[in-house]
Order: C-alpha cells, then structure tokens, then sequence
C-alpha cells in the first residue's frame, strides 16, 4: 500500500535541532532533487513507501520490499537475488543510492544484478523510486530510474539528557524455513546519538507450489561419487536444490551536532552472504545431462564507510549544504565446472569505490529556488581467476573476467525550481560530466587486438525541464522531458572470456556513452472525497544503446574457448529502442477502516537487431499489477492481495530469451514463452500493548507454481509468515 506521503522528515526541537523523528504526509519526498520536496511540486512520478506497510508485509529482502510496490517488478535467477526491473529498464540502467551516496559501480553488469540484496530491509526508514531518467541529478546509470534507500538515523534525546530506545524482531517462514532475527538499538544524548543495527537471515531450499509447468519441477540435482558427477533423483521436485544461504547485515551510525547549524553523521555498513548458487545456470541441459555441475557465487561482500556533513545558514552561496564522502568496497565471485569436468575455476572481483558529493541549496527569490552540487567517483576494480584440478587439489591462474581497470567521472550540476505563478512550478537543469575509463589487459594471457593499456575519454551535457500545474483543489498534472545517460563501464568495455549459451564475450574498446529521452505526463488527485488517482504515461527512446552483438575478435567470428569453437559477441553501441506504457494508482476510501488500493503498470518497448528487424525489449514485463484490500482499525490491521502477471507468447518473447529453455516453459513448436500467473495472499498484523506487534501471513494460497518474467527459480509456493516485533 502506497500512500500521498513521504514517511520521514526531521522535526526541529525546542533548540532548532532536528532531534525527533516525524511521520509527515504531506507528501515530502527526497530523491527527486537530494533534498526535501513537496510532492505535489514533483514534476515525474516518485513512489514512497509507507513503513507502516513494510511491517505488515515484512519483506525477506529489500528486493521484495521494492516488489511489494506493486510498480517495481523483481527478477530472481537464484533465491540469494532480486534484480529490479523499471518501465522497461534493469541492472545498469537503474540507479541505487543509499543515504544519497551511489551504489552502482563500475562492473554492473547488463544481465540480472543481485546488489539490492546487501541493504539490510530493517534499516530502512523510507524508500523512494523515482521514475525515468535522474541523471541530471545523480549521473551515470539513471536512465529508467533512481532506487532511493534511506537508512535509520540516530535520534538525539530532545529535552533529556539520555534517551535509549530500540527494536527487536524475530520472523520465520514455511516455503524455504526462513530464520531471521534483528536487533537495533539507539542511545542519544542532547546533541550526540549512535544507533547500533544488526540482522541475520537463514534460507534452507525455496519449495516452489503444487500446481504449475512440470518443467518447472526440480526432477534431480547433481552429486560427486566415485570420481564422476550423477544425477540423483530429487524425491522433493517441489524442493528446488541448492538455492538456501544465509546473510548477515550490520550499521554503525554515530552523530554529533556541535552547533544548531552544523550536523555530522558517520556510518558503516558491512553485508555478507554465504556461497549461494546460481540456481538456473544449474538447471541448463547440454543434451541429456546438466550443462554445469557446480555453478555457485561466492560471499557477496559490501562495506560503506560514509561521512555526511550538514550545515544549515543562509549566505551568499547556500541556505543548506550537505557534503557526503563515501568509500564502498564490493567483493564476489564466481566458482563454476562444468559436468564431469576436473576444472574448477574461481573468478573474484573487488571494487574500491569512492565518491565525494557536495550539494546545496539556495532560495534565489520568494519564488526561485537553485540546486547545484559537484561529484566525483572513482572506482579501482581487481579481478582474477583461478582453477582448482579437484583431483589432484593442484591450481593454476585462469583468465581474468576483467581487465585490472579505473573507473572515474566527474561532474556538475545545476536545478532551478520557480513558481511562475501560485499554481504552475517549472523546473530546469543541467548536468556536465566527464569520465575516464582506464585498462590494463598486459595480464589477461591472451592475443589481443589492440595495445595492452587502454584509456577512453568522454562527456556529455544532459538536462531536464518539468512543469506542475495545480488547476484547483487536489488535482496536480505534470510533464516533463529528461535525457538520461549512461558512460561505458568496465563490464561493458573489457569483459574478459565470459561465456554464453553457444557463444563468448570478448572487450571492446570503443564504445561511447548511451542516451535515453523521456516523455511523461501525468495527473493525480482526488475525484472524490473516498477517491484518489495517480495515473502516468511515458515514451522513452533509447539510442547508441550498449548491446550484445556479432563481432570479430583478431579477424574471426568464432573462436576456441573451454574446449568449445563458439561465436564471438562483444558490447557495441549498436542499437536503438523505444519503450512507452502506463502507470495507474488508484486508492478507494469508502470510510476510515477501509481501504482499496490499486497498482497497474503496462508497457511495451523494441529493440532493432543486427538484421535491421525489430524484437521486444528484454527489460520490458508483460502487464503487471498488485491490488489490495486492508481494514484498519487501532490495533489491527487486516489486508488481503493480489499479485499478478500476465503472460508472453512466444512469438513476442526478447531475441535474447529465446534460447533459455531452462527457465521458461516449451510449446509444441519448441519455443519458449512466458506464462501468466496471480497468487491470492493474506496478512494480518496485531498489536499486543504498545510495544509489541505479531505479524502473520498466508502467501501464494492457492499454492501456485509459477515463475516471474525472465526468472531462472520459481516463487515460493504456499508460505506461512510469522514475524514478531518488540519496541522500547
């Protein structure tokens, strides 16, 4: 349930100190502009999510607590993920913030990203999604949108001189026997507060439902005996094996206000997982056995070091400035062999990410207001291989999945916002970047067909312009056109040797920026006392997009690799596409203990391919929705929903989907398409005293089999969800 509201804003104390924490529904956002925004100046359309709503849905990620938007539709290839699919983008062409410093870095692939899944969802305050193109304001990446995710706060005590308060919570799970416990924990004084944040999450097998594609069935799973890989027959088929791992999150946040005007924050965030494994990869056929015997990723590792400074005065220059500092380090791997195969080879990656933001903001006249902030990133990425001969435990370096690379940008920006007259807001911006992308690929052992040390050196300009016009009553219509971009990285230009169904990738070193415009127009408002609509339509044109094609690597079109003569496919900037569709959101009041609501999303894109023809968009999902029922009252909270997805027949289906038969069902033609499916849920949520709060909740009732668009692992079947929650 989506509500008119942005459910954090700090609340000034009797010193002028922000020491409390509010919920404001007038409809305060973040993301559009890094700072504090009525919503009903917005000029695009950005989701906020209600915490009232995430404890009752008590998400396993923060993956699905994006997909309990009912707008945001998640991918799953493996248990251990959740990749975010936005009005037809995905993975690199989405931005991630968390606490406004950026998370994307410089290996975000093109294919499914798991990342999301290292925000640990119960320290989260608020999360914004801003739909279409942010680029003017966060950069690189924010073609299809920005994923705000805004972190806890520490809360200073107010008029006493300590306070101590905190939350406890234990939740478990039937489909995949989930065991999660969380712990906060803040102490603050009158101008200083630490808050404390930890959680653990433990997955056994995800057991899919009863009635759906056979094909979908896990039939068997892979075993060494003997010096040789078998296959055993799974007597839980429901039991899709291996998909279980476990997770640990913890946050460290410290904050000191020296002064009324000044406000410090450090934070340190560390998320781990365990190995998990790549359940799809381990279902793909090659003839009669499994193409891989083991095809696992290795800890996912991140650590944010953040530093934000805030100071509040009006001057010449600003009226707020808040600087942030963040230094990120990503660490994965990859462990894969093949069937019956002695070669075990280890691909791991490290990420050094560091970043600077300053960002201000100065009211100009009553009715101009001016943002504008400088950035700079700096991304340093490690890779290496290694095969493991698991007979003889001997170990020989293997190649590479990426050059040893720096990754840098920097950047300009600025955002005026003016009230032309009391009803109508225009804002504009501009955004200047230059980035740099340096290679060495002296130790990538193999022929190459260019010089070993490689730079590319790029910019652009890109803007935006938006309009609010607030005709009468609560009614607001926007529009607005944005250009957004995203500069070549490190996985788009020098990806080493990664293989494919049939073929291998190789580098490619001259590739230039992408660009995506955006056309949007929307309304919302209120057609009656117990009504509220919001409803969106947007086209986008993607141009010079950064796709998977043909390509000659030394004069050839195929080459040798693991064995195998495969065809040779590079990232070029070789291709055009469009995406238009609808958003709708209606919400139905008919009293104060009822409530109706109502997400619809449709849209359609095409991407040209190398022939000149025309296929659909990969990232585009076929129409899509979720509504709910809920009955409110002082301590009960009653909610009934549907999810739903249509489905793609296989004439419609991407080109580059076309060959996965181990994640969709199979015509009699033998083309893969993509079903349609809806599950009827329920959740409750009580509570016990002013402290305590027991949530409960029957999911996929009907006990459906089925899989979410260009997912590799199905959903859980009929899940029972118990969660309880202890304030202090």
């Amino acid at each position: 349930m989506l509500l008119w509201a942005c459910p954090m804003a700090a609340a000034a104390g009797p010193d002028g100190r922000a020491d409390t924490l509010a919920y404001q529904f007038d409809g305060v956002v973040v993301t559009a502009n890094k700072w504090r925004q009525p919503k009903y100046t917005l000029t695009r359309r950005v989701l906020t999510l209600d915490p009232r709503q995430v404890l009752l849905e008590n998400p396993q990620t923060t993956a699905d607590l994006l997909g309990a938007t009912g707008e945001v539709f998640i991918q799953k290839s493996q248990l251990g993920g959740g990749s975010p699919m936005i009005r037809g983008f995905a993975t690199n062409r989405l931005l991630y913030t968390v606490d406004g410093i950026r998370m994307n870095t410089a290996i975000f692939r093109a294919g499914n990203l798991q990342n999301v899944i290292s925000i640990d969802p119960f320290a989260l305050q608020r999360t914004e999604v801003m739909m279409g193109p942010g680029s003017v304001i966060y950069g690189s990446d924010a073609i299809g949108g920005v994923i705000g995710l805004y972190t806890k706060s520490p809360l200073f005590s107010g008029r006493k001189p300590l306070s101590v308060s905190g939350n406890a919570s234990l939740r478990c799970s039937s489909a995949n026997n989930e065991r999660t416990g969380h712990f906060d924990v803040n102490v603050g004084g009158r101008n200083w507060a630490a808050l404390t944040s930890v959680s653990h999450f433990r997955f056994d097998d995800l057991r899919q439902g009863t009635h759906g594609p056979d094909s979908y069935l896990r039939t068997f799973y892979v075993q060494r005996q003997d010096g040789k890989d078998i296959k055993i027959d799974n007597p839980k088929p429901l039991s899709q094996t291996p998909s279980g791992y476990t997770q640990t999150n913890i946050m460290q946040k410290l904050r000191f206000s020296p002064a009324v005007r000044w406000d410090l924050t450090y934070a340190f965030h560390y998320s781990e997982t365990s190995d998990y494994a790549r359940y799809d990869r381990l279902t793909r056929m090659k003839k009669d056995n499994p193409q891989f015997a083991e095809w696992n990723y290795g800890p996912q590792k991140w650590m944010l070091n953040q530093l934000t400074l805030t100071h509040r005065q009006a001057g010449i220059l600003y009226d707020e400035m808040t600087v942030r500092l963040g230094i990120q380090r990503f660490e994965e791997s990859r462990i894969s062999r093949k069937w019956n195969k002695t070669e075990r080879t280890t691909n791991t990656e490290t990420v050094d990410a560091c970043s600077v933001n300053a960002d201000f903001a100065k009211n100009l006249l009553p009715a101009v207001s001016l943002y504008y902030g400088l950035e700079y990133v700096n991304d340093r990425v490690r890779s290496e291989g290694v095969t493991l001969d698991i007979t003889d435990r001997k170990t020989s370096v293997a190649p590479a999945r990426y050059p040893q690379s720096r990754w840098e940008t920097a950047a300009g920006y600025a955002q005026a916002s003016c009230r032309l007259l009391p009803a109508l807001n225009l804002e504009a911006g501009v955004r200047y970047t230059g980035y740099r992308l340096r290679a060495d690929f002296s130790q990538a052992g193999m022929e190459l067909p260019f010089a070993p040390r490689q730079t590319i050196r790029r910019s652009n300009l890109t803007g935006s312009v938006g309009v609010n016009w607030r005709p009468g009553g609560s009614w607001v219509l926007r529009g607005s056109v944005s250009r957004g971009f995203r500069c070549p990285n490190v996985d788009d230009m020098g990806k080493l040797y990664e293989s494919v169904a049939g073929a291998v990738v190789v580098p490619n070193t001259g590739l230039r920026p992408e660009y995506a415009t955006n056309y949007e127009l929307g309304v919302s408002g209120q057609a009656a006392r117990w009504l509220s609509v919001d409803v969106s339509a947007y086209y986008t044109d993607l141009d010079q997009a950064l796709v998977r094609r043909g390509f000659r690597w030394n004069g050839q079109d195929s080459i040798v690799f693991g064995g195998e003569k495969l065809r040779v496919l590079a990232i070029q900037n070789a291709a055009a596409a469009r995406v238009y569709g609808a958003q709708a959101y209606v919400r139905i009041q008919p009293c104060r203990f009822v409530v109706l609501d109502t997400h619809l999303n449709w849209q359609h894109g095409r991407e040209e391919l190398d022939d000149g023809s025309h296929s659909t968009l990969r990232h585009t999902v076929p129409f899509f929705g979720r509504a709910s029922l809920t009955f409110q009252w002082p301590l009960l909270q009653l909610q009934a929903y549907t999810v739903w997805q249509a489905g793609r027949k296989a004439e419609d289906m991407p080109e580059e989907e076309r060959d996965k038969t181990e994640i969709y069902p199979v015509n009699a033609d033998g083309s893969v398409y993509s079903t349609g499916w809806y599950t009827i849920n329920l959740k409750v949520l009580y509570r016990i005293g002013k402290r305590t709060s027991l949530t409960c909740g029957l999911e996929n009732i009907t006990d459906r089999r089925y899989r979410t668009y260009s997912s590799g692992i199905s959903a859980p079947g009929r899940n029972f969800i118990c969660a309880v929650n202890y304030s202090f």
